[in-house]
């Protein structure tokens, strides 16, 4: 009697110490070339990342890499964000993996935290001289994943008045590059009262649109 009451024991005890599942990925911040600041608002994917794991049920690794763009390793990640203020450079080399990059399957958010516009157009140019930077209609499915914006990207901080948009690259009709200008998304994931300014629910809403991005690169339900 002893031995049948003993066994449902070791079962709880085994499931309540069952390790974690290891992460199935890593996400990953682009450093780039020519001195912009790459490796701006630190906690804006550790934020992301633990919201999408909740959110989407998603097992992505906690801690995001960093992964420069002649690297072997950049094709080791399925998601690929990018930001800064400042200016871009790609080499010959950069352009021609990044481009192999995302023809092979993966994709590159590029977010504007003002003053990249400028320098990211003519790197991006060289990464795939055939296609232009296209405005996304508001119907587009990177918009209506799990969190429905119907009238596009949320406006997360207001610098000159101008309104969010999303431009795409689209190569033989996948989306590959996704950029958000004029919205300053990344600065939304960022710790509640990094910007004072900021109300959790922008905070919210550029999580939200965050997660959408995610979901669209993995092709998730």
């Amino acid at each position: 009697m002893l031995k049948f009451l003993f066994l449902p024991l070791v079962l709880i005890l085994t499931t309540a110490f069952t390790p974690p599942p290891a992460p199935s990925f890593r996400i990953a911040k682009l450093h780039y070339g020519g001195g912009g600041d790459w490796y701006a608002n630190k906690t804006s994917l550790p934020n992301l990342i633990s919201f999408c794991n909740q959110a989407l049920h998603t097992n992505i690794a906690p801690d995001e890499a960093t992964v420069e763009l002649d690297a072997p390793e950049l094709l080791d990640y399925p998601f690929i964000h990018m930001t800064g203020h400042g200016n871009v450079s790609f080499t010959a080399a950069e352009a021609l993996n990044l481009r192999r990059y995302l023809v092979g399957g993966g994709f590159l958010h590029i977010d504007d935290n003002y003053g990249l516009d400028k320098f990211i157009r003519p790197e991006m140019k060289k990464v795939f001289p055939e296609l232009e930077f296209v405005e996304l209609p508001y119907s587009h499915p990177i918009y209506h994943q799990k969190y429905p914006f119907p009238h596009g990207l949320p406006k997360v901080h207001e610098h000159d008045g101008k309104q969010a948009q999303g431009f795409g690259l689209v190569y033989k009709g996948r989306l590959v590059c996704f950029y958000s200008y004029e919205c300053d998304l990344g600065n939304g994931w960022e710790d509640v009262g990094t910007y004072p300014e900021d109300p959790p629910a922008i905070h919210d809403a550029a999580l939200r649109m965050g997660a959408n991005l995610v979901a669209y690169a993995l092709d998730f339900d």
